[in-house]
């Protein structure tokens, strides 16, 4: 059964004040993933504490970076359950976890960050990996929402 919606709102909301957009179907998934040419943050949003203490904290962090993903998007495991069905399986190679963070170039894992790699870890070195990655993996042109 999914998680309350009015319990999880303010947690979504961290995300999205950010720019960062709700994928609530797999259809929704798809289309984000088909539709951008560069690059895509997928957020595997939780209630854990770690998404609330280093997760979505370090996300907001990285996304004040100037290179940055051309589009980023967020499910809610526990609750927009096959969407994030459809946002795990683009993480091909690595185990479902919650929260994650993927990047993807042209439709290609390229970055992943799961949850054993966030746990035991503050915001701000989640936020200078996934730098590192933007970096990497974007252009310095991008025009993401965040």
């Amino acid at each position: 059964m999914p998680y309350p919606e009015i319990m999880i709102r303010p947690m979504r909301e961290e995300l999205t004040r950010l720019g960062i957009e709700e994928a609530r179907t797999p259809e929704q998934v798809e289309r984000a993933v088909e539709e951008t040419n560069g690059t895509v943050m997928v957020v595997v949003n939780s209630v854990c504490g770690c998404a609330a203490g280093k997760a979505r904290p370090g996300i907001a962090m990285a996304l004040r970076h100037t290179t940055k993903p051309d589009r980023a998007i967020t499910v809610f495991a526990g609750a927009d359950i096959e969407a994030t069905e459809r946002a795990r399986a683009l993480f091909t190679g690595y185990a479902p976890s919650s929260p994650s963070i993927g990047l993807l170039k042209n439709g290609k894992i390229v970055f992943m960050l799961e949850r054993s790699q966030i746990e035991g870890r503050d915001a701000p070195s989640i936020a200078q990996e996934l730098t590192r990655a933007f970096d990497e993996h974007c252009t310095s042109a991008s025009t993401a929402n965040a």
